[in-house]
Parts: structure tokens; sequence; C-alpha cells
């Protein structure tokens, strides 16, 4: 099996090195694979903790050193307990720095207990106060053999309290208490897809693709039950159960009303969208019996190298657990976790709610789209004088899309927002120039009027703004003939309402309006300098320009609504 390593022999030392390298608040005891808190002087008149075991599990044991969890953890080889020579010096270092006392947190694994009790009985000659708590929470096993139940993920909770009782500076006794009995109420289940390798070595047992290993422990050893892949809620709710069943010795007691703590730890290879949706499954499920979820944590805590998988660690939880739980730490692999509990927690948020659109506004649009279409066949006539005879058919057009529009849609009521949908039904129904120029206006006057800002003031630099984009891309200007003619005036006119009061608004529209049909008629007057009309002899054109025709006659429409409103 292909591992991106330098060689079997250096692989536990290499990873050690570079995660103090890492990691600033961390060391290494010269001569062992120990990694110390680089600030050992805080540990003084303080119980001093000690954790480890095999190599392959990380960020088990090193990465939960740091103030809050553990002073000091010790690395064996590859899923290799450490050897009793660097645990003692690991105590020694510990106790030199004056801790008042080094409490072993063990692994229940034949090899873990007896080399850790090996050095707690040869630190004990040295004058140390030492005391050793073994994790034993695996729930695997109906009938677990002599050995008893395997330690696993359940170990990093109690890396979590411990370190919180030693940093409020508990006695030795007095963590070794709470801790036991916290204990009790731990159980963790592993299930995998795929078995892993040791650098060196053959794949730690053999798994059919689309099998499922049920109990398996950290270490690659194979589970106690093998069965088909299921869906990911199937897989934990079988987990669960197994977990909480009461006919087995290894069951973790679970009623309805209880309170946990869930740990989704992935056992190496498992994707971030898959531990999500174990963890959202994990949830559901204990919800759904009852228990309330205090708080989750979700991710690589105590892995098994490269295996595909997942265990769920659930512990009971009081007030008093919660707060040991949440307490800060700086140790580099402790996730930055929500203090809000999970279950009762409203976790959806609703969009913000659109405002309708006013009356007001939708008559406007209604009666523009109404005027155009009744002004259909006169603004072809116009239009056939001097050009394609179209004109009263695009605006036709554009009227009956927007009509269409208001009925079947919800529409937003932020004038800007508006401006803006209408901005886009007109450049992809109306074609033409007349499209382009009619999409400019509305996308440069939607950025001034807003939510919060949509008085008369707003509208009126709205339609200003709209007007210089024309002006700037259509390359015409007034006296050439084009709806300029009749825009223009009236957009001067409009203006007045920046500085105007209120009681003046009806008047300065009505004004505007009285100008935009003045311009129209007078340009029968002008000589075509833009638009189509411009290629055509001037004494051919004595009817005014359909375009400005148009203008005026929205504007017309949305005054005539307006005053009905008084």
């Amino acid at each position: 099996i292909r591992k991106l390593i330098n060689s079997v022999d250096s692989c536990v030392d290499e990873a050690v090195c570079g995660l103090v390298r890492a990691n600033g608040g961390l060391s290494l005891l010269k001569g062992h694979r120990v990694v110390l808190r680089s600030d050992l002087e805080n540990l003084r008149g303080k119980v001093a903790l000690l954790s480890g075991g095999g190599s392959g599990h990380e960020p088990a044991h090193g990465g939960y050193v740091g103030a809050g969890m553990l002073s000091a953890a010790v690395a064996g080889g590859v899923f290799a307990s450490p050897p009793p020579a660097s645990i003692l010096a690991a105590i020694l270092s510990l106790y030199n720095a004056g801790a008042s006392g080094v409490l072993l947190i063990v692994k229940n694994y034949t090899g873990d207990r007896l080399n850790f009790g090996l050095a707690a009985e040869q630190a004990r000659n040295h004058g140390v106060a030492v005391d050793m708590v073994i994790v034993a929470e695996d729930c695997a096993f109906d009938r677990p053999s002599k050995a008893g139940r395997r330690g696993l993920c359940g170990t990093v909770l109690i890396h979590k309290l411990a370190g919180a009782l030693a940093q409020e500076g508990c006695s030795l006794d007095q963590i070794v208490s709470k801790v036991t009995e916290v204990l009790k109420g731990i159980g963790t289940l592993g299930v995998s897809l795929s078995p892993c390798s040791v650098p060196g070595c053959l794949p730690s047992f053999v798994l059919p693709p689309g099998d499922m290993e049920l109990g398996l422990g950290i270490h690659g050893e194979p589970g106690i039950k093998r069965s088909k892949v299921g869906f990911a809620d199937e897989v934990v709710k079988t987990m669960l159960d197994h977990m909480t069943n009461p006919d087995s010795q290894s069951h973790l007691p679970l009623k309805s009303g209880d309170r946990v703590v869930v740990c989704v730890n992935n056992l190496g290879a498992l994707s971030c969208l898959e531990m999500a949706i174990v963890a959202r499954a994990a949830v559901i499920c204990l919800e759904n019996r009852g228990v309330e979820v205090a708080r989750v944590m979700s991710g690589s805590f105590m892995t098994s190298l490269e295996m595909t998988g997942v265990s769920l660690t659930l512990m009971k939880a009081n007030q008093e657990t919660l707060r040991l739980f949440d307490a800060k730490t700086s140790a580099p692999a402790w996730p930055n976790l929500s203090s809000v509990c999970v279950t009762g927690r409203s976790y959806i948020t609703d969009p913000p709610a659109t405002r309708p659109l006013s009356p007001v506004m939708r008559q406007v649009l209604q009666m523009i789209c109404s005027t155009l279409l009744d002004k259909q066949e006169e603004l072809n006539s116009l239009d056939r004088a001097a050009g394609d005879g179209d004109c009263g058919n695009t605006h036709a057009q554009a009227a009956k899309v927007i009509q269409e529009w208001l009925q079947d849609h919800v529409i937003p009521g932020c004038p800007g927002q508006l401006l803006s949908v209408l901005a886009r039904l007109v450049q992809e129904k109306m074609g033409g120039s007349s499209g382009a120029l009619y999409s400019l206006f509305l996308t440069a006057a939607a950025g001034h009027v807003t939510e919060t800002q949509s008085n008369a003031a707003a509208w009126a630099s709205a339609v200003h703004a709209g007007t210089q984009a024309m002006r700037r891309y259509g390359g015409a200007d007034p006296g050439d003939r084009t709806m300029l003619d009749a825009l223009c005036p009236a957009v001067d006119e409009l203006m007045k309402l920046t500085t105007s009061q209120p009681g003046g608004h009806m008047a300065i529209l009505q004004a505007a309006v009285q100008k935009a049909t003045l311009g129209a008629e007078e340009t029968r007057n002008l000589t075509a300098k833009a638009g189509r009309a411009s290629y055509i002899a001037a004494e051919r054109i004595t009817l005014p320009d359909p375009g400005a025709v148009a203008v005026a006659a929205i504007l017309r429409a949305v005054v005539e609504v307006l005053e009905a409103q008084k």
C-alpha cells in the first residue's frame, strides 16, 4: 500500500517532529517521542496530565497537548504501545516542572496498561504522586472477554474534562473521582467500509467492496459483525441501537430525557461531506428517541490511519460536565465548538421578507402597458413615414410581456429590483434599438431607487440617470429628432422634485408631461440626425417622431394614475 512517507522506520519520529514544528505551544523531549507543553512553568502547583499510545491515531494524542488539556503525550510505534522509559521520562519532566501530581490517561489495551503501569510504579519510587485512569468505553462486544472493553475516542473527552479540572486547580484525587464517574456514561462504536494498513505491511483485514464492518477497534482489528453498506441513516441507527441495547453487557444505558454530547469521529478517510451526513443522522436519530443533544463535535479526533469509517461516541452530560467540556483550551486539535445546545435551537433562518409591489406601482405598469397597446397602430403609422413601420409593434410587444409577467410572478416591491427586472424583460423581448435604449434607461435608473430610498427626489434622479445613459450610449442629443426630444425637457422639469416641497409635486409632474407632449409634437419640424430617420430626406418627414410620441404617452400614463390617487 503506497503511503507518502520517507521510510517505515522514521515515519513516527518525522510525524512527531512535524506536529511540534507546526505548533508553537508544543515542544519535543530530547531522545524520546514525547510531546510536551512548551510552557511547562505554568504547571507549577497543578496536576499534570499525560496520555499516549500507539501512533497512527493522530491527532491523538499529541494534538491534545495544551493549556486546558494534556500536559504531555507519549507516542509508540504505529499501533504499538510506547516504551516505559519514554513514559517515565515524560512523567519526570512534568514533575520537575513543579506539577503537584501526574494523572495518566490510558486506553484499555494490555500493552498500554502494562507499560504505563510499569512507568507509574517507577515514578512513585522517584517520589512522584501518580494515578491512572483507564478508559474502556467500547460498546462492540455483548460479552466482553477478560481483557475488557477497549479504549476508543471517548479517551479524547476524558482529556478535555480532566484538563479543565486540572486547569482549575483540582487535586489528583478529585480529578480521578470526577472522571471515573463520567466514564460510566460514555460509549463508543465504530463502523468501517475499508481496512487500514500499517506502513510497510499489508491491510489489517480484507473487506469486500460494498461490505462494512461494525464494532472494529482503532488498530485495524476486525469488528463483531459484517454486512452490506446501507444508507447513512440506517447505518447510524444500527450503531446507536447496538450501543444502547440493554441485552449487551457493554451497552450505554440511554433513555428519553437524557442529555448527551455526541462525537462523530472520522477514522481516517471518510470525506467531510459524509461526516456531515452522519452527524445529521446521529442528531436526528437521538432526538427521535427523546434524547437531548447538547453538543456535537465532528471531525478527525482518534483515527486509524487511512481507514474509511466513523465512530460515534456518546457522553451523558449534566451542567457541570458541559461547563468543563466548553472550557477554553489551547490544544491544537480541539475544535472551536459552539456552546449552544444543539437540541431546541432554531437553526433555520428565513430569507428577508420581500416587500410586495405597491398597488400604485402595479397600476402605473398596467396603465403604461394598455396605453402602448392602444397606441400600437398610431405609432406604426408615424414610423412608416420615416422607418420600417414597426415602432408600435415593438412597444406593444414589450407591453404584452410585462402584462404576462405581472400576472404570473411575485413582483419585487423594491423599486430598484423592479426596474432591473423590467430592463431584462425589455432587453430580451422588445428587440431593436428601442429595446436596447429602454433597457439602458431602466438599468441606469435602477440604482437610484431602493427599498428605503424611493421618494420623489430619488425617482427624479433615477429618470435623470436613465436619460444620461441613453445619451451616452445612443449618441443622440435633444434636437436630433428622437425620443430624447420628449424625454429631456420632461427630465429638466422633473429635477425640480429634488428641491420642491411635497405639496408642489403634482404640478411639476403635470408640467413634465406637457413639456414631453410639446417636445414630441415639435419633432415634426426637426431634421433627424440620429436613428433610422436620419437616412431619409428631411422634406419627406412631416409627422412627429414615433419614439418621442411613445415617451410622452408613457409619462402621461404615469401621471394619470398618480392624479387618480389624490
